[in-house]
């Protein structure tokens, strides 16, 4: 129902489902569909850096816990799973960035990453201070790839 509501709405118009059928009300699928829309609108982009809201998360890169309020910078992993390969954000710690940015599953690039991270953050005093932590890295325009 998620990816083709309008199909759903047909199906519940000409009631093309077996009699007795329990269905859940058209209007709940309809919400939940606008909450599914609205999550997607609200989906950060990766990489960007925030406070680690808790002490719970590990680097993916050293395996060393996060602790609370510190920085940690999302970037973008390709996680193969049977014949089909996504793009998973993985959390790190700053001095982990470089190094994970290396890595041969990490699809984040590091050539604009600055200018990326800046724009993609909520914050722009955290990606400063996220960079500063960095050290030298390519701070010149995204490429068009």
């Amino acid at each position: 129902a998620r990816q083709r509501l309008e199909d759903v709405e047909a199906a519940y118009a000409q009631k093309a489902f077996a009699e007795g059928l329990k269905v859940p009300p058209l209007s709940e699928l309809q919400t939940l569909e606008e909450k599914a829309a609205r999550a997607r609108t609200e989906r950060k982009k990766l990489p960007f850096v925030e406070r680690a809201p808790t002490g719970r998360s590990k680097c993916k890169h050293c395996g060393e816990p996060i602790g609370k309020d510190d920085l940690r910078v999302a970037l973008a992993r390709e996680v193969a799973f049977g014949s089909q390969v996504r793009t998973s954000a993985v959390n790190v710690h700053v001095g982990c960035v470089v190094d994970e940015i290396d890595a041969e599953d990490c699809v984040t690039d590091i050539d604009g990453f600055g200018a990326t991270l800046r724009q993609n953050s909520d914050d722009a005093s955290l990606a400063e201070e996220a960079l500063a932590a960095m050290g030298a890295l390519d701070d010149s325009p995204p490429s068009d790839k």
